[in-house]
């Protein structure tokens, strides 16, 4: 396997070829393959990009058909025949049947993007600065996005330049399942001299992906939701990693009832790995003078393709979210059980998350190493999460096979034993 060109030419801050040291050529929904011809069941899946796998062919055939007839691939925000396909379809099969009433901001090709338009727009229609976040979220490492996002790994790396206009507060749990950090929240707002400007916006994932699957409760939401409503305060709902039905909904604050004023989306949201990110908007709050927020690559027709082909294709109907949730429910079982399995080897261990967004929380980022290198060499893809790497995330593509999800999670349980036995 010829790695050399690769890593002599290739910048240091590459992560993912450093846990998985292989040449991939070839990919189909759950399964990667190397240059050696190895297969490798994928519970990474594009780090939640590929929520509907590898080469879907139902959201490849629209792309090969869309370039075979030479239409629009690259047209800044020009008005697209895509473009136009793609609202309609987002309109009528995502909006209409939740009672949303969204407009749609296409801020570039990535996350960070759609995090820092959200920020800038709640900034712009409220007149205040500031933002507030919690501990372990990860919004993207932009300057804007980074000032929002907890790792300090991050932001450790603007070389002293501070990161500004974000305050952090206890993210659900934080303190222990007996507190309800909203209180400390409210607390604050109430008090003029508590130290917290009041902010623009509250930025929340309701399930960390980075930050190590931890999951606010619903009825926790909700009362957010309240507080941002009796205080004038926008809710960003970033629904980068855990949108696009990774949490068994597409939009992963539909189960707590709840209706965000600005919702990010990017990841899975083209359905096959193009780049590609919008912002949701209450109408009131387009407060966008023209060309105030722009990018080259703001409207990439083959995403608007390949995200309506994938709406069309899975969210007509309610039968593929009951897919997920049913598959979400397997891999549950089965992560206790693996849980179970280490605190016999006397490794503390903990299941949780929502739909197929879950994890395995094992205390230390070198326990977690151990079974993802080893889950590796006996052919699985997954990787870690959290402040030191300490939870084990299965992130597999919502379209994975009984087949292939049941042999993922032998091989896994397999090298948890294996690893540390």
């Amino acid at each position: 396997m010829q790695t050399q060109i690769l890593e002599r030419m290739e910048s240091d801050v590459r992560t993912y070829s450093r846990s998985f040291p292989v040449v991939f050529t070839k990919a189909q929904n759950a399964r990667l393959t190397d240059e050696d011809g190895r297969e490798y069941i994928d519970f990474l899946a594009g780090a939640g990009t590929l929520n509907y796998g590898h080469n879907n062919p139902h959201i490849k055939q629209a792309l090969l058909e869309y370039l075979a007839e030479d239409n629009i691939i690259h047209g800044l925000d020009f008005w697209t025949a895509a473009k136009r396909d793609y609202l309609e379809t987002l309109e009528e099969v995502v909006l209409k049947p939740r009672g949303l009433d969204y407009k749609v901001q296409f801020p570039g090709p990535t996350g960070t993007n759609a995090v820092e338009a959200a920020i800038r727009l709640a900034r712009n229609a409220k007149g205040r600065h500031n933002v507030v976040t919690f501990t372990n979220g990860f919004h993207g490492v932009t300057m804007g996005a980074l000032a929002t996002t907890g790792n300090r790994k991050f932001r450790e790396a603007t070389g002293g330049v501070p990161t500004v206009g974000g305050s952090f507060l206890p993210f659900d749990g934080y303190m222990g399942e007996s507190t309800d950090t909203l209180d400390y929240f409210e607390k604050l707002l109430g008090d003029k001299s508590g130290g917290l400007d009041v902010p623009a916006a509250v930025i929340i994932e309701t399930v960390q992906g980075e930050g190590g699957i931890n999951v606010a409760g619903l009825d926790w939401l909700k009362r957010l939701e309240q507080i941002c409503r009796d205080h004038d305060i926008l809710l960003i709902a970033d629904d980068i990693q855990a949108g696009c039905g990774r949490t068994g909904k597409f939009f992963s604050f539909e189960h707590a009832g709840i209706t965000p004023d600005i919702v990010t989306n990017s990841k899975s949201l083209s359905g096959l790995g193009l780049p590609f990110a919008q912002v949701l908007m209450r109408p009131e709050l387009d407060v966008w003078k023209p060309g105030q927020y722009n990018g080259t690559f703001r409207g990439f027709a083959l995403a608007f393709t390949t995200a309506a082909a994938a709406l069309r294709e899975y969210w007509a109907d309610d039968a593929f979210e009951k897919e997920v949730a049913r598959k979400g429910e397997v891999v549950a079982k089965r992560f206790q059980r693996i849980a179970g399995m280490l605190n016999e080897l006397g490794f503390e261990a903990t299941e949780r998350g929502r739909g197929l967004m879950r994890g395995i929380d094992v205390g230390s980022g070198d326990v977690a190493d151990k079974i993802t290198h080893k889950a590796f060499e006996n052919g699985l893809v997954i990787e870690t999460s959290g402040q030191d790497g300490e939870v084990v995330k299965c992130l597999c593509p919502l379209t994975i096979t009984d087949e292939e999800l049941t042999r993922g999670l032998d091989i896994l349980e397999a090298s948890a034993r294996e690893a540390l036995s």
